[in-house]
């Protein structure tokens, strides 16, 4: 979508003038891969209009591969105006104009595997399944198991706005998020779709992810890794034998921490640096872009987590959803500090240039 953003602090109502932005949680996925120096390609649509040339432009700017996407000529490019507070307060507003828009007539269709299959990585996220049936048809199509698929990653991005009933959208999370190989999840999040509360209570609901990765804030993030083998595709459960409320089966726990023959997961947690915050927007799909290009350069998942929560960090200290990451050399001697030194890093706007300092006490 084309996004919005605001020239002052306050209401919608209030905000006189807006600044043009790209955003989505994909493209800005995509976009900060290809900025840290990875082949990405974006598969989506847009309109036949003026805002669907400027994303294709802006993002394909990055990097990024956008040879895929297609042109709507009957519906138009999405929008959306943002207030400048965090989406996590009371005060935060989002107004969305995308009901109808190109990118919700995604569908089997007129988006082919083919089109997504030639990556060693595949990554979701949620919201598409929010946009229309037809989106979500072309979402359960790209989890399913079959040979050969790239790794499927899926960012959950529970918003509760945008389905018309908010339990049956955390149920179609959950069952989108059983037939992927890394799932991103917020603590938060995954306690306001599906009613959980504690690690291991989310990772019982999702046993067959090769990796669970539960996003905590500003107390950093926690990986639950499968000790059967880096991203297996599994036989699946009936997904439709699943309960109409998650809740329902998570309650007391779904087995996964116990029975004949259980080899439990390698967990491993790394707290967030501290962070001058400027914006809290787009910092999920940075740190999902970080933890991926880790992924795609064959690291351990420390560091992996590591490099996810810089490249949220730069992202929150800029006001828009997308942020210059650091260089690949700069990000990497902060990952390489040692866990004392990384729990007392401080960074602010412009750490990522190699000229700026990065605080410690």
């Amino acid at each position: 979508m084309v996004t919005f953003l605001p020239s002052r602090p306050g209401r919608l109502a209030d905000v006189p003038t807006f600044t043009r932005a790209i955003g989505g949680a994909e493209s800005n996925v995509a976009c900060a891969l290809a900025a840290a120096g990875h082949r990405a390609k974006w598969v989506s649509r847009v309109g036949a209009d003026g805002f669907g040339d400027h994303l294709v432009e802006a993002i394909g700017a990055y990097g990024v591969d956008v040879s895929a996407v297609g042109r709507d000529a009957e519906r138009p490019t999405g929008i959306y105006f943002r207030t400048a507070t965090d989406r996590a307060t009371a005060a935060h507003e989002v107004a969305y104009y995308r009901a109808g828009s190109a990118a919700s007539a995604m569908s089997p269709a007129t988006v082919p595997y083919s089109s997504v299959a030639d990556g060693r990585i595949l990554h979701l996220s949620g919201i598409t399944a929010a946009l229309s049936e037809e989106s979500l048809e072309l979402m359960r199509a790209l989890t399913e198991p079959r040979a050969g698929r790239p790794v499927v990653s899926f960012d959950v991005n529970f918003r509760a706005g945008l389905w018309r009933d908010a339990m049956v959208g955390g149920r179609v999370l959950l069952e989108l998020a059983r037939g992927a190989d890394l799932v991103f999840v917020g603590e938060d999040e995954a306690e306001e779709a599906w009613g959980l509360e504690g690690l291991d209570a989310i990772r019982d609901a999702l046993p067959e992810p090769a990796e669970l990765v539960v996003k905590r804030g500003a107390a950093g993030a926690v990986v639950f890794e499968s000790c059967a083998g880096p991203f297996p595709t599994p036989p699946l459960p009936e997904l439709g034998a699943l309960p109409p409320d998650p809740r329902a089966s998570i309650a007391g726990g779904a087995g996964f921490a116990g029975g004949a023959g259980f080899v439990p997961d390698t967990v491993t947690a790394v707290p967030s640096p501290r962070v001058d915050v400027v914006a809290a927007v787009g910092a999920g799909d940075a740190f999902a872009a970080g933890f991926l290009s880790g992924t795609l350069r064959g690291l351990p998942v420390r560091e992996r987590i590591r490099h996810g929560h810089l490249m949220a960090a730069a992202a929150l200290t800029v006001p828009g959803d997308l942020a210059s990451p650091p260089a690949r050399d700069h990000a990497d001697r902060l990952v390489a500090l040692d866990a004392a030194a990384w729990e007392t890093l401080h960074l602010g706007p412009g750490w990522t240039g190699e000229d700026q300092e990065v605080r410690t006490p």
